[in-house]
């Protein structure tokens, strides 16, 4: 069964257990670049079951959502409560081919359009971080929790990219 939007919203912002959001958008990018250092092709391409993405999957996808929710913060903070269209992930991957992506050229995109984004946000005075957009599917954001809801799905994938690097678990006899 597929979750709900707020079903999604509850998982994400579970990941960040006292985190500061934007302590962790900045430290993803390097984080993920540590994890895959020295990966192969061969090995980031892998899937670890036939419906889960591999390691080169959600390198593609990372730098396509922070396009996204660069746009929307933008969007956000130049249009107080303007509307957020919502999009279907696997569409995405689908008709971009992300299993045929290069990981490298994947990785060095989301690093830098996450620089670019983590420049905005620091940048921004306390009140526009009330601003908000009318997402699709979730209601109301706001700039703080479109910020949390980033560094919940960066650490979320970040174990994901983790747990498919470290292989399928054995079992000791």
């Amino acid at each position: 069964m597929k979750e709900t939007p707020q079903q999604y919203t509850q998982r994400i912002l579970a990941n960040l257990q006292g985190k500061k959001p934007l302590e962790v958008l900045a430290s993803t990018p390097r984080q993920v670049a540590a994890l895959v250092k020295g990966g192969t092709k061969k090995r980031l391409a892998k899937r670890p079951t036939p419906e889960k993405w591999s390691v080169t999957e959600i390198l593609a996808h990372l730098a396509d959502v922070e396009i996204v929710q660069g746009f929307r913060l933008r969007l956000i903070l130049g249009s107080n409560g303007t509307s957020i269209q919502g999009f279907d992930q696997d569409v995405w991957a689908q008709y971009s081919e992300y299993a045929k992506h290069d990981p490298a050229l994947s990785l060095e995109a989301f690093r830098a359009t996450r620089g670019r984004t983590v420049r905005l946000l620091k940048s921004l005075h306390s009140g526009m971080w009330e601003n908000y957009g009318m997402h699709s599917e979730r209601g109301k954001e706001t700039v703080t929790r479109v910020t949390e809801m980033m560094a919940g799905h960066d650490i979320n994938h970040l174990g994901q990219i983790r747990q498919i690097l470290r292989g399928p678990s054995r079992k000791k006899s």
